[in-house]
């Protein structure tokens, strides 16, 4: 059984939304991902760094992005399941405001510790 205090359509669509938005940003910053040209005729050395440290930067966001989409992931599969807002590690029930700030959180708040 989900969690009785929330509205899981409500849950679903703030979820499914949140990843959509991933997907979006992550299309959208696809360009700065990309591989750095390295022509020294057209691109000075620290001009050519700074992409470098740009497109690392792209790259570690983008990370950040496709494990949120994870962790979504993992909400919407327990829901399904009718396990959402069960602690993974103690079994009780997810505080509902802790749920609402975060609705892909995992533990309970005295297990997160």
């Amino acid at each position: 059984m989900n969690h009785p205090e929330l509205d899981i359509d409500k849950i679903t669509r703030q979820l499914e939304d949140a990843k959509a938005a991933l997907i979006d940003q992550s299309y959208q910053s696809k360009e700065s991902r990309a591989t750095v040209m390295l022509d020294q005729q057209s691109v000075g050395r620290l001009s050519r760094m700074d992409a470098l440290q740009g497109q690392a930067m792209a790259k570690a966001e983008e990370d950040r992005r496709q494990m949120a989409i994870r962790r979504i992931d993992a909400a919407l599969a327990r829901i399904d399941r009718g396990e959402y807002g069960e602690c993974i590690e103690c079994g009780e029930w997810i505080a509902a405001k802790r749920l609402e700030w975060d609705p892909a959180v995992l533990k309970c708040i005295d297990c997160a510790e």
